[in-house]
């Protein structure tokens, strides 16, 4: 699966929006958007490390608060 294709998937599993998405992971929006349009690719790793803290956190299909308490 491709990068732009991957983040975005990881995004939606969240039900984040995009400035929600960025907000939670503190990961500059500019950075994001380049990487859901295909203008830049997040390493590997960066792509792993967001797919095992969305599972482990159980941020699947849901907003979890603690982007709203910090």
């Amino acid at each position: 699966m491709d990068c732009k294709t991957k983040i975005k998937e990881l995004r939606e599993s969240t039900g984040m929006n995009r400035k929600e998405f960025c907000d939670f992971f503190q990961i500059p929006y500019r950075t994001v958007t380049d990487w859901e349009r295909d203008n830049r690719h997040a390493p590997d790793y960066v792509l792993r490390l967001l797919e095992y803290y969305i599972r482990m956190e159980r941020l699947n299909n849901k907003h979890d608060d603690k982007c709203n308490s910090e």
